[in-house]
């Protein structure tokens, strides 16, 4: 896997994926930013979001289940020293479906958590306090 982040002017850069897709990544004005894109540490944390989600999609589906909607709401705290790590990371799943199996929708979210996303884990390894919950939405 590759990337490239190349800096365009201020604290503004554009990252490209190996895949091909771009993203413009800035920081807040105070900083020299523009305001014009999400924060890197955003980015990771939207990474990981992404990256868990995909993977409980992925679970149910295989399983069949008639999912309609997910949203992985995320929630984090870092430290108040430099560096600014994060410490702790909750995601919270809502996930839509008519009749979704509740069995189903614990098992998708808990072994993306232990055993398939890759992002959440290596956070975890390094010492990131990261815990899960979901919310099954009939509909």
């Amino acid at each position: 896997m590759k990337a490239s982040v190349k800096w365009t002017d201020g604290r503004q850069f554009v990252a490209e994926s190996g895949s091909g897709h771009s993203v413009v990544i800035d920081g807040p004005p105070d900083h020299g930013g523009r305001n014009t894109g999400p924060r890197p540490m955003e980015m990771l944390l939207m990474g990981m979001g992404a990256c868990t989600s995909f993977d409980v999609l992925e679970i149910l589906d295989k399983s069949r289940a008639p999912v309609s909607d997910c949203v992985a709401s995320i929630e984090a705290e870092r430290a108040d020293s430099v560096p600014s790590v994060f410490t702790r990371i909750h995601v919270r799943f809502t996930v839509t479906g008519k009749g979704l199996k509740e069995n189903q929708v614990k098992r998708a979210v808990e072994l993306s958590a232990e055993k398939y996303c890759s992002a959440s884990i290596m956070l975890a390894k390094g010492g990131v306090e990261v815990t899960h919950s979901y919310e099954i939405v009939d509909g």
